[in-house]
């Protein structure tokens, strides 16, 4: 992938090791959903780009049936929608499915806010201190670069740190829950819909220590000002895709951003 910009110059992303000490083996589907997955939430395949099964398939090299079924689990994860004979292509979230997710979110992220302020240890409090503020030095970092591995990868490390928030939270549901509602898919939102770039030099520290030295309904109420912020700007952005997107479902001969990147690293 050409790239405007060296990451020589960009803050490390910080990450935990693995539990396991060996790769795990995981089925063609998965593997392809994992990859199809990551060009959409990285700006490769842009929000309305049309799926073709076979193209996708021959650029994978693996069957149809395997893409099918990645497919069908991102449709579930509201990242693809499909329309019988017609075909499947790159969501194009509709305004009140942000809102509704956003609600479910924002539900679900300010108990989990509750939570920690009543149980995370001191030193869990002091390791969200740090953990914002080395978001928001990724997040500063992205303002100038054009990096979309980078990218993905701060948004990763953005998710992990709500992980973290539930985690500490003492309530495994809770946390089960708030992976599920994808962390990741609000941040493809921003990025590649509202083109969001700039959040503020403490933007994430803020909410770090809004958790972490106040009283449970301080952190509540820190979270859901820090969920709804650039609401707006992702309905806006989504309604002008809408616009120029809404009626094309015939897929171009080469799948914009994925092809290239696939054929180099096909699954076999």
């Amino acid at each position: 992938m050409n790239r405007a910009t060296s990451n020589s110059h960009l803050p490390r992303v910080l990450d935990r090791p693995s539990a396991a000490g060996h790769p795990l083996k995981i089925s063609l589907a998965s593997r392809a959903y994992v990859e199809i997955r990551d060009n959409i939430l990285k700006g490769d395949l842009l929000a309305g780009a049309v799926l073709s099964r076979r193209e996708l398939a021959k650029e994978l090299n693996i069957s149809v049936l395997p893409v099918s079924e990645a497919l069908q689990r991102l449709e579930r994860d509201g990242l693809v929608e499909s329309r019988p004979r017609v075909g499947t292509r790159v969501l194009i979230p509709t305004r009140q499915y942000v809102e509704d997710r956003s609600l479910v979110r924002e539900a679900l992220e300010m108990q989990a806010a509750r939570l920690f302020a009543e149980r995370a240890t001191a030193a869990e409090k002091k390791e969200l201190r740090q953990m914002g503020r080395h978001v928001d030095q990724l997040y500063v970092a992205c303002e100038t670069s054009s990096d979309r591995e980078f990218l993905f990868s701060v948004n990763t490390y953005h998710m992990k740190l709500h992980l973290r928030i539930a985690e500490c939270a003492r309530c495994p549901a809770l946390r089960d829950a708030i992976e599920k509602e994808q962390v990741l898919i609000f941040n493809w939102l921003f990025d590649t819909v509202a083109k969001r770039r700039t959040l503020g030099s403490n933007f994430h520290s803020r909410l770090a220590d809004a958790l972490a030295g106040g009283a449970p309904e301080s952190a509540a109420t820190a979270m859901r000002r820090h969920i709804q912020r650039g609401l707006n700007e992702v309905v806006e952005g989504l309604a002008r895709i809408e616009r120029e997107r809404k009626n094309v479902w015939r897929p171009s001969k080469t799948l914009p951003g994925i092809a290239t990147r696939i054929r180099r690293k096909s699954l076999k």
